[in-house]
């Protein structure tokens, strides 16, 4: 495995290391800059109170100095220091979690405010240099320097052996796996102008509150304050690992000032090639990616499939919803064949999905692709953007549940997407040529010789020759046709897998350019 990749699927940068860092670490200085009440008293309130507080006030980007010896740390070196597993917040406590801390260096100079809650009194998490291992001596520093993020492990794999399951770090972003897997996709607590020219701006998570845990409870909370020049925020997750894991998120933002793009619930993956886009990749492997499409369940109770690609240049797609029941980034292909990567196992990533809780109103769920040369960078980002801009001065509540797994959450009589692959057509360089696997629950009941069809749109260009056929190496069924786009320059595709009496599958959705 090569360095780039490992510096990509042990950590996730995120262009949130140039947001700043707080200031000191003691207690005292976080009373004064309110980030506790100087008693201690802390309640499910509480971090709502310091971001509405915050929010009427300045951005104030914090100092993120950091020693000399620690300063410019390349990431072997940042990954050279190792916290203590015996040191880990709890351990020895006999819970279900325990936590572990990671350093400020390489990207991540912030210096982020942690605190345990008990008995509804919060204390700042001490920091030590002990706490850590050094590979190279020179870079322990003596000084009181904090941490830049955290890990949260449970027996999630082997009863009563402790396994790292989620981590916070790096602006806003935040990553999870279920039983058995390894990390691939991030999630993020808030975006802010994602595919926009102009930029994009990242909010920082500079405080988390930790809730210690009763014996026996099988979840976990965590609070965390979010801030950028633009907004703060005020989350509360209640994790529970597991085949799934699991996160009910609670979330109300305080703009600072109007924000035309907002993106609630981000997810953020990487997308390098598959079989239905790799005209410019030379690679010995079938596929290689952390997500392979965007699923969509909306409020009209349509089921929607959009493979991802890596185009040559960005695509930003919108898909309008009112009340969504859901979206995700989604990983269906789960064998080791799939990939062949005996390193980086894409087929043991997770799929992410969304499911509001109470109704989001009007909106787009919006996808952005991004040209990527290889699969060290996040390329993919998918997100709710309600339909009316957040206005400075106003509060915003959002709810949802997040699932870390193998697949959504939910089950469906429909036919699923198995596969989308395309190719060259012989003797026709103007065309394109469109394989689609239709795999799931109605072939289980459906007769053997039941007549199905497809009717295949385009928003420009002309769709000819297509097959319907089964597809019996899967239990499924297969339709082919040929894509002509003419002098278009981009086209959206879609088709449904069909009877007489209406649709039997999800809706395949496709995103055509050069």
């Amino acid at each position: 495995m090569s360095a780039n990749v490992q510096r990509r699927d042990v950590i996730k940068a995120g262009a949130g290391a140039t947001l700043a860092s707080l200031v000191g670490g003691a207690i005292g200085r976080a009373h004064a800059e309110g980030l506790v009440s100087a008693t201690g008293a802390f309640d499910d309130n509480t971090v709502a109170q310091i971001a509405r507080r915050l929010a009427n006030g300045a951005y104030k980007a914090p100092d993120q100095t950091l020693p000399k010896a620690l300063s410019n740390l390349n990431f072997d070196q940042f990954r050279s220091i190792a916290y203590r597993p015996d040191r880990a917040l709890w351990a020895g406590d006999n819970l279900g979690f325990d936590v572990e801390f990671y350093p400020r260096g390489f990207l991540y100079k912030p210096r982020i405010e942690i605190y345990e809650v008990q008995n509804g009194q919060a204390a700042a998490v001490p920091y030590s240099p002990d706490l850590f291992t050094y590979a190279d001596s020179s870079l322990r520093v003596d000084d009181n320097l904090g941490f830049a993020g955290l890990r949260l492990r449970a027996p999630i794999n082997t009863p009563g052996v402790m396994e790292e399951f989620c981590v916070f770090l790096g602006a806003s972003y935040f990553r999870a796996v279920g039983k058995d897997q390894i990390y691939g996709l991030s999630a993020r607590g808030f975006a802010d102008g994602t595919g926009d020219p102009k930029g994009e701006e990242f909010a920082l998570f500079r405080a988390f509150w930790l809730e210690k845990p009763q014996p026996g409870v099988q979840s976990v909370v965590i609070h965390a304050l979010l801030d950028s020049p633009s907004l703060t925020g005020a989350f509360r997750f209640t994790i529970r690992p597991g085949e799934s894991t699991v996160f009910d998120v609670q979330s109300t933002l305080f703009p600072r000032t109007k924000i035309e793009q907002s993106g609630i619930a981000p997810l953020t993956g990487m997308f390098y090639f598959d079989g239905n886009d790799r005209n410019h990749i030379d690679d010995w492997r079938p596929a290689a990616h952390d997500s392979e499409a965007l699923q969509m369940w909306t409020g009209a109770d349509q089921q929607l499939y959009r493979p991802l690609r890596n185009p040559l240049d960005l695509q930003f797609s919108t898909f309008s919803d009112t009340s969504p029941r859901g979206f995700g980034l989604m990983q269906r292909r789960r064998s080791f064949h799939d990939y062949e990567d005996l390193a980086l196992h894409y087929e043991k990533r997770p799929s992410l999905w969304i499911e509001p809780i109470g109704d989001w109103g009007s909106g787009w769920v919006d996808l952005v692709e991004i040209p990527t040369p290889n699969e060290v960078n996040d390329n993919i980002v998918a997100f709710w953007r309600p339909k009316e801009p957040l206005q400075a001065g106003k509060e915003y509540s959002f709810t949802y549940r997040m699932y870390w797994g193998w697949d959504a959450p939910f089950p469906t009589p429909l036919a699923r997407i198995g596969a989308t692959r395309v190719g060259a057509v012989v003797d026709d360089k103007t065309a394109r040529f469109f394989a689609i696997d239709f795999v799931g629950a109605p072939f289980e009941h459906l007769p053997k010789d039941m007549h199905f069809h497809v009717s295949p749109q385009a928003s420009a260009g002309t769709i000819r020759n297509v097959v319907v056929e089964p597809n019996p190496e899967i239990n499924g069924w297969r339709t082919t046709f040929e894509f002509v786009p003419g002098d278009a320059k981009v086209a959206d595709l879609s088709c449904a897998l069909e009877t007489d009496a209406g649709p039997v599958s999800e809706q395949w959705l496709y995103r055509w350019t050069p």
